[in-house]
């Protein structure tokens, strides 16, 4: 199956927004311990371009997140005025941050097994 023009280009911008909001990010998580301990897992752009979706993970899991997404809701401006500069296009999508759910599942999973590995039972 070939993947149009559309997805293509969809594609090639969200990789671009990861790649920038995660050097961003890290260089505040750096500077700011309040944000420090929660990684970027992945970005998703919405199909019309408008909202960008960043997940984090963390190693302390969702609680984590919870308790630093205040001081991460202060980053929201300052990100997009970046992204902004930085990314050739008419609109800025609205950021919004969220939880990984899914690469906490997969974590524990991973544990698990690594457990299993331990005992010789896997």
């Amino acid at each position: 199956m070939t993947k149009s023009v559309y997805d293509i280009k969809r594609a090639q911008k969200t990789s671009l927004l990861f790649r920038l909001i995660s050097k961003l990010f890290l260089e505040a998580s750096i500077d700011d311990e309040k944000v420090s301990g929660l990684y970027i897992s992945h970005v998703k752009l919405s199909p019309n371009k408008s909202h960008c979706y960043v997940f984090f993970s963390s190693v302390n899991g969702k609680k984590e997140f919870e308790e630093k997404f205040s001081s991460l809701l202060l980053y929201k401006p300052s990100l997009r005025a970046a992204i902004a500069k930085e990314v050739n296009s008419r609109y800025t999508p609205d950021i919004i941050f969220k939880f990984d759910e899914e690469g906490e599942k997969s974590r524990k999973i991973n544990d698990l097994i690594d457990k299993l590995k331990e005992k010789g039972e896997l």
